[in-house]
């Protein structure tokens, strides 16, 4: 609209009644539920827990200062987190709580596509890596 005008236009659906409508409570008693296999078929946000499975996700070592074993742990704790978070802050707050509780305090931990840091960390502990297309930053201090 050039004119700066908005214009609205009739709708379709206002010219049709709602379905069941006028059939009365009387008809829907015949209606079943849609079945859970069918209805992630029919792309339910809750697909059945079979269909369920890991998205692998692509890991890339940036820079570490860890004992193999544990950066594999690191890994594997980061790609739960993405899995079971959306937000940055909840992914970094998953991996932070793991650390310290699966190798004592304290463990820092920074997740996001765009970010600078200078840390002092102990020796062994730190880590710094890329899953998919967001930087893991984890570290021990303190």
């Amino acid at each position: 609209m050039a004119d700066g005008v908005k214009r609205e236009f009739g709708s379709v659906a206002a010219s049709h009644p709602a379905p069941y409508a006028t059939r009365g409570p009387a008809a829907d008693a015949d209606r079943k539920p849609i079945a859970a296999s069918a209805t992630a078929a029919l792309g339910s946000p809750h697909p059945p827990a079979a269909a369920a499975s890991p998205t692998p996700h692509k890991i890339q070592l940036k820079s570490a200062d860890m004992k193999e074993e544990m950066q594999k742990e690191a890994f594997e704790i980061s790609r739960v987190a993405f899995e079971k978070h959306a937000m940055e802050k909840d992914i970094a707050e998953y991996i932070k709580k793991e650390f310290d509780k699966n190798h004592g305090p304290t463990w820092h931990c920074i997740v996001g596509r765009n970010f600078g840091s200078y840390v002092t960390h102990e020796t062994n502990y730190f880590v710094y890596f890329y899953i998919d297309s967001k930087a893991v930053l984890l570290f021990k201090s303190g």
